[in-house]
């Protein structure tokens, strides 16, 4: 039997392909793609961000072909998948996208929905009030608050805006699912992607037909446009076909995997399968995973879903909207750079610069839950430096985190061990705040591409490579060689500004939240005017 597993991972700009040896775990080649259509936003309404499917084909292809150029084609095993989620495409029988017919050209509807399209808001906040006003049990999965990135409300939308689109519809796909279409031929859905932004559950299912039918008559067979066979990530969905063995010059019959989101194939990809387990994501947002064997559901947990991130356990998703993003923002109104501004703020104890800030310069994922929610800092002066400023928005992101992680342990899910990846966890400095902050100690993946790894793995053992996932996770992926541990003295002093940190956050993100949803409305309204003066 051969030894290689492919792991494709799409995020939101580029595809990247990392071939690994299942036995030595040796990360053998890699290839990037970057989409030519990027995220398509221009003459758009506010809050769309859309993508071209041909993108994903197209770079599926390339580093296929460019990550196996050196290697033993026969010794290929595996494919496995991640992807950006939710993001979504409507398609017709055959699986090809509805925007490739002619009368439906040009529409942004039949296009693909990026997980950062925002254009279902008015459906996700209608899909959230009628679920609690009806106690509908899927909502507590989702800690009683519906996005408008997931599944449902980008489908009410297109029904809305588009209803042709969606009439002609066969399925509405997360991306994920139908690449593994086309690499296979074969219908499956993800767990991960079904339960984590479907609402699917295994308790229950979908939301029933008859709430659908309550939120429009129209959508009430909104079930029947996506596809039932549910599997988990690691599972067989089918094996490579004739075309695409063809394309790339792997073998036919190749095992491909069921697919999963990107984040949450980061968890195995960094050495973790077991419960009692956090797991931080950290990139330009940064998701929160924790494995148990127990269901709990309660606000602050932005998704529970059985097999969701590993087959036989429940995993659990929350997240922050904004961190590296967050920490490049602040950097473009210094003169100085990013390294500059690390270097002189990683110089400061913590408190000296009396500053305190709250993390939602996109919103707030977790545990909060709120989109209409924005940043404040407080303790500026004219004395305030740049450098001072980033460092309080690193801090204000561990806060965040420290938040999140209370929230599960609050509620009897037990945090014993945390591990992180990504880009992030590539800074000393920020991962020693973490450390501080959390007040335990922070182990860094091995690999700099676990999302990658942990795809790879999943294609392993699609193809029979590995028994259990343990198996496969400690042939291929090594021990972390990094982990932060916290200083006595900083995390005293962080114990008192996590205080002040918590007081901000209730206040705005609770007490007082009406405060910051009447200026995103005052702003609204203004962007509306100034745009119709515009044109």
């Amino acid at each position: 039997m051969g030894k290689l597993s492919i792991g494709l991972d799409f995020g939101t700009l580029s595809v990247r392909a990392l071939v690994v040896d299942c036995v030595s775990g040796e990360e053998v080649a890699e290839a990037t793609y970057a989409y030519p259509h990027k995220v398509i936003t221009d003459n758009l309404p506010v809050g769309f961000a859309l993508q071209h499917p041909d993108d994903y084909l197209m770079g599926a292809k390339h580093v296929l072909i460019e990550a196996t150029n050196n290697v033993v084609k026969s010794d290929i095993i595996g494919i496995g998948i991640d992807f950006t989620a939710c993001t979504m495409l409507p398609v017709d029988e055959m699986g090809l996208p509805l925007m490739k017919r002619p009368e439906f050209e040009g529409n942004p509807h039949a296009m693909v929905k990026l997980w950062k399209h925002h254009g279902a808001h008015f459906e996700a906040q209608e899909i959230t009030r009628i679920a609690r006003e009806d106690k509908e049990d899927f909502l507590t999965y989702y800690g009683g608050t519906i996005s408008s990135e997931w599944m449902l409300p980008k489908i009410w939308e297109t029904l809305r805006q588009a209803p042709a689109i969606y009439h002609d519809a066969h399925k509405f796909m997360d991306a994920g699912d139908w690449l593994v279409h086309n690499l296979t031929g074969q219908w499956t859905r993800s767990a991960c992607f079904a339960g984590y932004k479907g609402l699917w559950n295994k308790e229950s299912g979908l939301p029933s037909k008859n709430f659908l039918r309550k939120l429009d008559p129209k959508l009430e067979n909104a079930n029947e446009k996506v596809i039932e066979k549910i599997m988990a990530p690691g599972e067989l969905a089918g094996q490579l076909n004739i075309d695409w063995a063809l394309e790339t010059g792997i073998p036919v019959g190749t095992a491909v995997s069921v697919a999963t989101i990107d984040a949450h194939s980061g968890v195995p990809g960094m050495g973790v399968y077991q419960d009692g387990s956090a797991c931080m994501i950290m990139g330009t947002s940064t998701c929160h995973m924790f494995l148990s064997k127990e269901l709990k559901k309660f606000e602050g947990a932005a998704g529970v879903a059985w097999n969701g991130i590993v087959e036989g356990l429940y995993g659990y998703e929350s997240g922050q909207a904004a961190v590296g993003d967050l920490f490049a923002y602040q950097a473009s109104f210094s003169k100085d750079t990013l390294d500059e501004l690390t270097q002189a703020a990683a110089k400061l104890l913590p408190g000296q610069s009396g500053l305190i800030a709250l993390d939602w310069h996109n919103g707030s994922r977790s545990p909060i839950m709120d989109t209409r929610l924005s940043s404040v800092i407080v303790g500026q002066t004219l004395e305030t430096k740049p450098y001072e400023v980033y460092r309080a928005m690193v801090e204000a992101t561990a806060f965040g985190t420290r938040s999140i992680f209370e929230t599960y342990e609050d509620n009897g899910i037990a945090v014993r061990e945390v591990y992180a990846c990504g880009g992030l966890t590539r800074l000393p400095f920020i991962m020693q705040i973490y450390a501080d902050i959390l007040g335990v100690p922070v182990h860094v993946a091995e690999s700099g591409q676990a999302v990658a790894l942990g795809a790879a793995i999943f294609g392993a053992l699609a193809a029979g490579k590995f028994v259990t996932l343990e198996e496969a996770v400690n042939c291929m992926t090594k021990k972390c060689q990094m982990t932060y541990l916290p200083e006595v003295a900083n995390r005293e002093v962080y114990k008192d500004l996590y205080g002040q940190y918590k007081q901000l956050q209730n206040y705005f993100g609770r007490s007082n939240k009406q405060f910051m949803h009447d200026l995103k409305q005052i702003q609204n309204k203004q962007l509306h005017i100034a745009g119709e003066k515009h044109e």
